[in-house]
């Protein structure tokens, strides 16, 4: 069995992987705290654990991405106490089989490393993976499998509650697909403005990127507000709610071998 810990700035998701399986067994989200100790860590881990009737001695390898320096102390502390295995840690030095064109390779994050991996291994080709995180990346796969760059905007939550903060009368809403661009009250322009404005920045930049590179991509998109946008018709070829997860996994088996 598998544990995958992806480190975001916002939530940290946990997968468990039984054998040869791509799909998670099952998998929590837990909010990223860097004030939180790893034994406070440990206890929900291990409550959510007993839940599903998991044993920690079925543990055989734990693979962690993260992007919060403090929290990587934390679980692989925890990987070691809970279950008694030193993490493979993604970050420069591990094996991923995709050469990084990058002026700092090492300045890539380790998620976007990890989406890149798992969209080559599923598009067989150039890919391009749409993540909907705290800030919204786009990585570029080239048809050989070379990590080549992308782009970093904000996310759509820090978006919109920056533009809630700094105005007077505009209220915190629910993101949704509206049935009309025009609104027709204050609530409706803001979801058409948040939502479409989204859906034509993300088609904008896949375009350029795909005329720019001269590639026909495979478009992936994943991360929590993926699934609202993966409704609309041709932005993307596909949505992968587990995308991270299951990129991890391809490169525990990698360095594993």
């Amino acid at each position: 069995m598998l544990i995958a810990i992806d480190v975001g700035n916002t939530n940290v998701v946990i997968g468990v992987f039984d054998g040869d399986d791509m799909n998670a067994r099952t998998k929590w989200r837990l909010q990223s705290n860097i004030h939180r100790t790893t034994d406070e860590y440990m206890v929900l881990l291990g409550n959510l654990m007993r839940l599903e009737d998991i044993s920690p001695r079925d543990v055989e390898g734990v693979v962690i991405s993260s992007v919060v320096t403090p929290l990587t102390r934390v679980f692989r502390k925890l990987s070691t106490t809970l279950f008694g295995q030193e993490p493979l840690i993604i970050s420069a030095g591990v094996r991923t089989g995709m050469p990084i064109r990058m002026d700092n390779p090492k300045e890539v994050g380790a998620d976007r490393i990890v989406n890149a991996v798992a969209a080559y291994d599923k598009a067989q080709g150039a890919a391009i993976v749409v993540d909907f995180g705290t800030a919204t990346t786009f990585d570029v796969v080239s048809p050989d499998g070379s990590y080549i760059g992308g782009a970093i905007i904000p996310g759509i939550t820090v978006s919109l509650e920056a533009l809630v903060e700094r105005t007077d009368r505009l209220p915190l809403i629910e993101i949704a697909r509206p049935k009309k661009v025009v609104g027709r009250n204050t609530i409706h322009s803001l979801q058409s403005g948040i939502y479409y404005g989204y859906v034509s920045m993300i088609q904008g930049i896949v375009q350029r990127i795909s005329q720019e590179e001269g590639m026909k991509p495979y478009v992936i998109a994943t991360g929590g507000l993926g699934s609202l946008f993966h409704q609309e018709s041709g932005l993307f070829h596909e949505y992968s709610h587990d995308l991270t997860l299951q990129g991890l996994k391809i490169l525990f088996e990698r360095n594993r071998a």
